[in-house]
């Protein structure tokens, strides 16, 4: 089932479902959209796709969505306001369930609220399995397997060249965007450790340029400790940057709104302007932008001196066709195959590594 189907990246995903063979039922509260995509896939030789209607701000309605043995996908956004019952209701019915976040705070939430919850009915989490971070687990996993021990520190790096300045981001997108600005993120010392959204910065070098990054809390935070062994790891760290100037002047943002966030009425007036600019972005990128992205996500594995014992490079192209061919390939995986058991997994321990490096690869994500 996918809830959220009506949106961008959810019709998207329910495309990347069809065209494996799936038939997923469509989830929301816009009936109408639903059942016009519905028909529109089903056309395409998908066969007759089932609609439900369904609503976050209706718990009835979010308890009848799903029983155990099901798969449920949730596209909803943002997460951080609209993502709860979807979760909630995956795991009162004992689900595998995944999403397609990127927001920090959301994660945490997945792995410390409901991630106890969820070993307790049975449910499997899998939270942001798209392009936000898959990638990132991966590349940071196989760094991890190539150095052996001692490694002191993993640090991934989200790098996006071809924006240029036709809008490649959807409305969703945007909408999630302003409602981190409002929100703390976090980091990997020896447990998580909370820190605003981009207070570090990191260069990475890329095809002769040099591409700043801002650091931002991620699943590789919670999920790769867990794949280090008993030595376990000490730091782990997750850039996302974009090449041009947008990631110098969202490092000021990063330093100026946590001061201003501190004022009385600054939060609520943030998110009421975030809101109205909202609805001046379109609600789906520019295609023709769009095609012309490119994503290079690097894992890099430390000792404890700084030296460098390992370097996996990813490369991929149009982030929300990664981010539907992986929530399609993980739900078919899922309600084939099974997960590896309860609670909040990372995207390795849910699959295995190297069911997820093939998975990866058939969904466009190349090792350079």
């Amino acid at each position: 089932m996918v809830f959220g189907a009506s949106g961008f990246t959810g019709g998207r995903v329910v495309g990347a479902m069809v065209r494996r063979g799936l038939r997923p039922v469509l989830a929301g509260r816009s009936v109408g959209r639903l059942t016009s995509l519905a028909q529109r896939l089903g056309d395409l030789g998908g066969g007759k796709l089932d609609v439900v209607s369904a609503d976050v701000g209706d718990a009835a309605s979010m308890r009848a969505l799903v029983s155990r043995g099901d798969v449920l996908v949730s596209t909803v956004g943002p997460f951080i306001r609209l993502g709860e019952p979807v979760l909630r209701a995956a795991v009162d019915a004992g689900v595998i369930y995944l999403d397609s976040t990127g927001e920090p705070p959301f994660i945490r939430r997945v792995f410390e609220e409901f991630g106890p919850l969820a070993e307790r009915t049975g449910a499997s989490l899998i939270t942001a399995f798209g392009h936000d971070y898959v990638p990132g687990n991966l590349a940071g996993a196989l760094a991890l397997r190539r150095s052996g021990s001692g490694v002191h520190r993993v640090e991934v790096g989200y790098l996006t060249s071809g924006t240029g300045r036709a809008p490649v981001i959807s409305r969703g997108t945007f909408a999630s965007m302003v409602e981190l600005a409002a929100e703390q993120s976090f980091t990997w010392r020896n447990g998580i450790q909370v820190e605003p959204t981009g207070s570090r910065m990191r260069t990475f070098p890329w095809g002769g340029w040099n591409c700043p990054a801002l650091s931002i809390g991620a699943t590789e935070h919670y999920a790769l400790p867990r794949l280090a062994g008993p030595e376990g790891l000490p730091e782990v760290d997750v850039y996302v940057g974009w090449l041009g100037p947008t990631t110098r002047v969202l490092r000021l943002s990063c330093r100026v709104i946590p001061t201003l966030l501190a004022l009385p009425g600054v939060r609520s007036l943030l998110r009421r302007v975030g809101g109205l600019a909202v609805r001046w972005v379109a609600e789906e990128p520019d295609p023709v932008a769009l095609a012309q992205v490119a994503s290079h996500v690097v894992g890099t594995a430390y000792d404890a001196s700084g030296a460098v014992l390992a370097q996996v490079r990813l490369v991929a192209g149009d982030p929300y066709q990664l981010t539907a061919d992986l929530l399609a390939w993980g739900a078919q995986r899922a309600a084939e195959h099974g997960v590896s058991g309860p609670g909040a997994l990372g995207p390795a321990d849910a699959f295995g590594l190297e069911v997820l490096e093939a998975c990866a690869a058939e969904a466009g994500l190349r090792r350079l």
